[in-house]
């Protein structure tokens, strides 16, 4: 095992053990050491040696060049590239300040960019606001999760574009496609999909806000700090399922301060600092002290800026 291999065995450990729905930890040979996090992101790229599209386009599904931005006179990124691959999961790390909402926000549509290239599959486009970017297939998820408490699970996952018959709401098919896309994506913790999100746990209420993005038809979902204030059960219960969205096909962005979470579930870390990408690297190809350096000094080993 390599050294970044060695570094990432306690964050396996420290994450812990369960079944894919694939089955990976009941099955034979190599699937059966998929047994952890950590060890199924490896086992899915061929092993930590090189990075593999897994059969899809090696296309990035997002691929900003030279993006700046600046608020009045105070730059906030500057000279931003950034990239995230179907099929993969790219971690967005960086200390507080350092343009990860800010970059997130210009992904979004949120806010305009000052300079740059935006290209989406390969094209260039212009995502001029929030619903541009929905038109896009890009999704975020932002931490306050924005869930209507006192509606049931289909009812969030619906609002604001329910399914009618005639004049009447078509309770009968929204309720039967929520069962379908939630059994799609393996969740399994939620119970009656009639349940209201004020009696959900936070792990449930993140995957139903997360779930409702998915059903726009995203092809790229951003989290942001998707297991912030979350029981280590729970965390793991999110993490699976945002591992299986990549699984699938979908570009993730994962916006983390959990080192633990960036590797035991990512497949590239990107690294902001002080509103610069200093690297954007395979999570194999790095060590926890390596990104922590990134992220609090802009270097790290013969990454990052040059000192």
């Amino acid at each position: 095992m390599n050294a970044a291999g060695d570094a990432r065995e306690p964050v396996a450990r420290a994450i812990g053990s369960r079944a894919w729905p694939d089955g990976g930890s009941g099955g034979s040979g190599a699937s059966r050491a998929a047994d952890t996090l950590t060890d199924h992101a490896r086992l899915a790229r061929g092993g930590a040696a090189r990075w593999e599209p897994l059969g899809m386009s090696v296309t990035p599904a997002i691929d900003l060049r030279g993006i700046e931005k600046s608020f009045g006179s105070v730059p906030v990124l500057n000279d931003v590239s950034f990239s995230a691959y179907p099929g993969e999961i790219t971690a967005l790390v960086g200390d507080n300040g350092a343009g990860k909402t800010t970059l997130v926000n210009c992904i979004g549509g949120i806010h305009a960019i000052d300079r740059g290239e935006y290209r989406f599959e390969g094209e260039p486009v212009k995502v001029s606001s929030p619903r541009a970017a929905s038109r896009l297939g890009i999704q975020i998820v932002h931490q306050d999760l924005a869930l209507c408490e006192n509606l049931d699970i289909v009812q969030n996952l619906f609002l604001g574009r329910e399914r009618r018959s005639g004049l009447a709401l078509d309770e009968d098919l929204m309720e039967e496609t929520a069962r379908t896309a939630l059994s799609g994506l393996a969740v399994r913790t939620l119970g009656s999909v009639r349940r209201r999100v004020a009696t959900l746990s936070g792990g449930q209420r993140q995957i139903v806000a997360i779930a409702r993005a998915v059903l726009l038809d995203a092809k790229v979902v951003v989290l942001d700090e998707p297991s912030a204030a979350l029981g280590i059960a729970q965390s793991q219960q999110v993490l699976e399922f945002v591992r299986r969205l990549a699984d699938k096909g979908l570009a993730v962005v994962l916006i983390s301060h959990n080192m633990n979470d960036v590797f035991a579930v990512s497949d590239r870390i990107a690294a902001l600092y002080l509103g610069r990408m200093v690297a954007q690297v395979r999570t194999a190809d790095v060590t926890h002290r390596q990104v922590v350096e990134l992220i609090t000094s802009g270097t790290g080993g013969e990454l990052g800026l040059r000192r």
